[in-house]
């Protein structure tokens, strides 16, 4: 948890480096730290990363998800499961886009979930799998200046079993690996 809350300082310390001194758009970044529950985490464990994206007209965008869980099935082996997410966001600026300010939003997207697990815990060895996956979440964004502000979210996570021709647009179903992660971080844009 030190490496989380170390590398969500530094990230923050970065964004507000490369901050425009004027804002002419409203992109922004937010490292994260949270937990994951629901189906396939069977405890809650911690999972780390960062939001990155924009908000055109000022209602909808476009954001990147990167989330990374290294204990994800507990902490008696090595394993670890990560996500990429390419989403589409939605959110309604309260109290404008400038200042201080409130943003609830929903989103949702597509990507890669990868999960890792070491040789020896499973029968066949190491396990590690890349699959396409979604996500939808709803969360908010409270800014108390123009820059900097809090943002605290909740997302599920689903991996997509495909056909054999490995186009998921022509036939795939829900595979039984899902979680949910809620998430609080910093936001900067």
């Amino acid at each position: 948890m030190r490496r989380a809350l170390k590398a969500i300082v530094i990230s923050g310390v970065v964004a507000l480096l490369w901050a425009p001194a004027q804002a002419r758009a409203d992109g922004y970044v937010a490292p994260f730290a949270g937990v994951t529950f629901g189906s396939n985490s069977i405890q809650n464990h911690g999972m780390y990363g960062v939001n990155a994206g924009w908000m055109g007209a000022g209602i909808i965008g476009g954001e990147v998800d990167f989330g990374y869980a290294p204990k994800f099935f507990g902490s008696g082996f090595d394993n670890r499961v990560w996500d990429l997410m390419g989403n589409v966001i939605v959110g309604v600026p309260i109290g404008g886009q400038h200042g201080a300010g409130f943003r609830p939003y929903v989103t949702g997207g597509v990507g890669v979930v990868q999960v890792q697990i070491a040789p020896g815990v499973t029968s066949v060895g190491e396990y590690k799998t890349n699959n396409f996956a979604f996500d939808l979440g709803a969360g908010a964004n409270a800014y108390f200046s123009d820059h900097v502000g809090l943002r605290g979210d909740v997302r599920y996570f689903r991996n997509v079993n495909t056909s054999n021709t490995g186009n998921p647009f022509t036939s795939f179903s829900l595979s039984g690996f899902d979680f949910w992660r809620a998430s609080i971080g910093l936001v900067l844009r």
